[in-house]
């Protein structure tokens, strides 16, 4: 069974989209803070407070879509270029809300609390990064998440010389 939770494009500045709980707007441009003890670059998930989820485009919109599953998802059959999964915890008594830069767009997810995994996809982060700043929509990301115990963070699948960049400059922490 799968609950959509959000789908639509987000307007963002700097590639930031973050799923946060506690306070909105978490990630400040502190890598090693999202991003400590992690191999990915694209999700960080090491901060107490949230999720950072780094999209491609620097400025513009990408269609995001994030989905609630009973169980891990099967194959994509390759249809997604990068893939990473990270754990996260969302506490009792806490709303996960979605952001993007400074706010520019904000909104609720309505995530049950608990544990879960959550793989990114994306695809289109090539053209996102040399179209940052392009009309329309270039890059896209699917979000699913599914109840899970914690487990360390994995890059699954490196298609895009744009998420390799990232592997290798934010994560890597190790």
């Amino acid at each position: 069974m799968e609950r959509v939770l959000l789908d639509q494009v987000i307007e963002t500045d700097y590639g930031q989209l973050d799923l946060a709980w506690g306070e909105d707007g978490f990630f400040d441009g502190d890598f090693d803070r999202s991003y400590h003890g992690q191999v990915n670059g694209l999700v960080g998930a090491a901060h107490p407070r949230g999720v950072h989820v780094n999209l491609a485009r620097r400025s513009g919109g990408s269609p995001v879509r994030m989905v609630l599953l009973d169980a891990p998802p099967g194959s994509d059959d390759g249809q997604w270029e990068d893939v990473v999964e990270v754990s996260i915890t969302l506490p009792e008594g806490q709303e996960m809300i979605w952001s993007a830069w400074a706010d520019l767009s904000t909104g609720p997810i309505g995530l049950p609390p608990g544990s879960y995994r959550l793989r990114v996809s994306a695809k289109g982060r090539d053209e996102g990064h040399s179209g940052e700043l392009a009309e329309g929509t270039v890059d896209e990301y699917l979000l699913q998440l599914w109840p899970a115990p914690w487990q360390p963070d994995a890059v699954l699948r490196t298609g895009s010389e744009d998420a390799g960049y990232w592997h290798q400059s934010v994560g890597n922490r190790r």
